[in-house]
């Protein structure tokens, strides 16, 4: 199994400063970048109970583990398989899921940015790069009876969501300067045909904004497809519900670290750290971004966004 690049990875380590015997959450464990480095340094004892909403991640994870007991790499990991609980489940049941397993943190970690995995290698239409089905959804088959929207796909968005609700989405989400002639765009075609792939979408963004927009420097249809994967995945209300139950469960003096990627996501961050300052210090008084050198070896960091806290 090759892991991906985790994102500011010496930043986590050193806000997160995990220490021998500490447990760990780590809310959006996805390929195990972070988690693997936090093992090497809380063990023999300190566990971490890794989160993901998709369930191929976490049997991505459990293929990770066993090939890390049977090779040579084994020895750096101590205890490896009984230090890392794996659940399938969302992180806005935090709270829940600790309770059951009965842990109480020393830090959270929260990474949500999109996977490697899910960009080349999930099938469902995340990347405008591969030509797929428009579904988006993180776990197509979410057992959570309570989630809001456990069928919505990006298909179902621009075919049938009434136009004016589907600008309100591109920029709303996607902050898409060109969301009313993109949104009308949709509406048009649809009549023609339905949109189910990808790439009938992007050709479709691309008939729909000025000819220059169309080579800028970030490809055109990113927001777009940003903006459609917040929707369907409810990812900015999760996110609200999720941080006041990480401040409750855990341990005095823990450390709570979030990486978002989009402006709306750090914005929620800051606000909530703002509004609870009688129960957290605030480590970061600005974001903190990666280095030129990271965004070189690894461009999809470029828009990262590190906030940290201490739980008082």
């Amino acid at each position: 199994m090759i892991i991906h690049k985790p994102v500011l990875k010496k930043e986590v380590l050193e806000y997160l400063a995990p220490k021998p015997h500490e447990n760990f959450i780590d809310a959006t464990i996805g390929e195990m970048g972070h988690s693997s480095e936090i093992l090497k340094r809380n063990g023999p004892n300190g566990r971490i109970l890794g989160i993901d909403w998709d369930k191929e991640q976490i049997e991505n994870c459990k293929l990770f583990r066993l090939c890390r007991e049977s090779s040579m790499e084994s020895g750096k990991i101590e205890n490896f398989k009984s230090r890392l609980i794996l659940i399938n489940d969302s992180y806005s049941n935090l709270k829940k899921i600790a309770g059951k397993y009965n842990f109480r943190p020393n830090g959270i970690l929260f990474d949500l940015g999109m996977s490697s995995w899910h960009l080349e290698k999930s099938g469902r239409g995340f990347s405008f790069m591969r030509d797929e089905q428009l579904d988006m959804r993180y776990n197509p088959k979410f057992p959570i009876s309570n989630f809001q929207f456990p069928k919505l796909t990006a298909e179902k968005i621009v075919n049938e969501y009434p136009q004016d609700e589907i600008e309100r989405i591109l920029r709303e989400y996607g902050e898409e300067r060109f969301a009313r002639s993109i949104a009308n765009r949709i509406a048009e075609e649809r009549k023609i045909r339905p949109i189910k792939t990808t790439f009938q979408l992007v050709e479709i963004i691309r008939k729909a904004i000025p000819f220059k927009y169309s080579y800028g420097k970030i490809h055109f249809a990113t927001r777009i497809f940003q903006a459609l994967r917040i929707a369907v995945n409810n990812e900015l209300d999760n996110l609200k519900k999720v941080l006041p139950q990480a401040v409750e469960i855990l341990e005095p003096g823990g450390r709570i670290v979030i990486i978002s990627f989009h402006s709306l996501e750090d914005r929620i961050i800051k606000i909530f750290f703002r509004e609870n300052k009688n129960q957290l210090e605030i480590l970061t008084k600005k974001p903190v971004t990666p280095s030129q050198e990271e965004i070189k070896i690894n461009p999809r960091s470029r828009s990262a966004k590190l906030r940290a806290a201490v739980k008082k």
